[in-house]
C-alpha cells in the first residue's frame, strides 16, 4: 500500500478527530507565522545557537514559535504527541504526532531573507496525515488533508504538467551533513542533461512550490522528517509522487528524498543514480 493511499484511508477511519485538528491547525500556524514575521524584523535582537555548524543555527525566534505551537497543540489536544526541531520528541497516548519545523530556512531568516516558512504535520501509523506550510511574507497557505486534496489559499492546485527537465526547475537542497562533491555531483549531472536548480535555503518551502507546479522536483540526500512531513503530503495529494521517507516521528534520524511530477520521475531517478559516486 502507497503512503498516499495508506494514509488517506487512515484519515477516512477516524475523519472527524482528524478535521478538528486539521482545522485547528490551519489557526495555529497563520498565529505561529505571524509570531515569526514580527520577529523577523527584529533579527538584530535574537539570540542564536550553534547545531551542527555555523550553517545549522536556532534562533530564539525559532524556540519561541516552537514553544507557541507546543502550547497551542497541548491545550486542545492534550493526549497527541509532540515532535518539533528544537525541543525534540514528546510522546502522547493517542496514536496522533504533531511534527513540526518552527522556521524552516533559519539561515535564510537570520539573514534578512525571505525564504523561510512554518511546516507543521501530523503523522500516524508511519505517514503523514495532514500537511500545512505557511509562508508569512507571500502570506501563502499550503493544506493538504490526506485523501482530500491540496490547496493554496483555499484554491485547489497540483503539481506541474507542462514541463520536462530542459524545461523546469529542479529545487535541490544541500547541508553540511553530505559531502559537497555528492551535492555538486547532482548538480552537474542535472545541468549537463539540460536541466536548471534552484535553492532557496527552506526544504519545506521548496516542496511547497513543487505542490501548486512552480517547480517540477525537488532532490536532497540527506533531510530531516520535520523539514519535509508536511511537504510530502502536500505533494501527495497534489498529483505528485515521493520517494520512501521514514514518517515514524519516534525514528528521527535523517534520510534522502526525491519528490516532483510524475512524468519527471523516471528522468530524475535517472540522473539521480548517473550522479551517484562510484564505490
Amino acid at each position: 500500500m502507497s503512503s498516499h493511499t495508506l494514509a488517506a484511508s487512515l484519515v477516512t477511519a477516524a475523519l472527524p478527530a482528524l478535521e478538528a485538528r486539521f482545522a485547528a491547525a490551519r489557526d495555529i500556524i497563520t498565529e505561529a507565522g505571524r509570531l515569526a514575521r514580527v520577529r523577523f524584523g527584529e533579527i538584530e535582537t535574537l539570540s542564536v545557537d550553534v547545531k551542527f555548524n555555523g550553517q545549522d543555527v536556532a534562533t530564539s525566534a525559532d524556540r519561541e514559535v516552537e514553544a507557541l505551537i507546543r502550547a497551542r497543540v497541548a491545550a486542545a489536544f492534550p493526549e497527541d504527541g509532540f515532535l518539533g526541531e528544537e525541543d525534540g520528541l514528546a510522546a502522547g497516548d493517542a496514536p496522533y504526532v504533531w511534527v513540526v519545523d518552527p522556521i524552516d530556512g533559519t539561515s535564510c531568516f537570520l539573514h534578512g531573507v525571505t525564504t523561510w516558512c512554518v511546516s507543521v504535520a501530523l503523522c500516524s501509523g508511519g505517514t503523514t496525515l495532514f500537511g500545512l506550510i505557511y509562508d508569512p511574507n507571500a502570506d501563502e497557505l499550503f493544506a493538504a488533508l490526506a485523501g482530500r486534496g491540496v490547496t493554496l489559499n483555499g484554491r485547489a492546485i497540483s503539481v506541474d504538467s507542462r514541463y520536462d527537465i530542459s524545461t523546469g526547475l529542479v529545487g535541490v537542497g544541500g547541508n553540511h551533513k553530505v559531502p559537497g562533491a555528492a551535492i555538486g555531483g547532482f548538480i552537474t549531472t542535472l545541468l549537463d542533461a539540460g536541466g536548471m536548480f534552484m535553492r532557496n535555503g527552506s526544504g519545506a518551502l521548496t516542496l511547497a512550490h513543487v505542490s501548486c507546479g512552480r517547480l517540477i522536483a525537488y532532490q536532497e540526500q540527506s533531510i530531516n522528517l520535520w523539514d519535509c512531513a508536511a511537504g510530502l503530503c502536500l505533494i501527495r495529494e497534489a498529483g505528485g509522487w515521493t520517494s520512501a521517507f521514514p514518517e515514524d516521528p519516534a525514528t528521527t534520524h535523517r534520510a534522502p528524498l526525491l519528490a516532483g511530477a510524475p512524468h519527471v520521475r523516471e528522468p530524475l531517478e535517472a540522473l539521480l543514480a548517473a550522479s551517484a559516486p562510484s564505490s
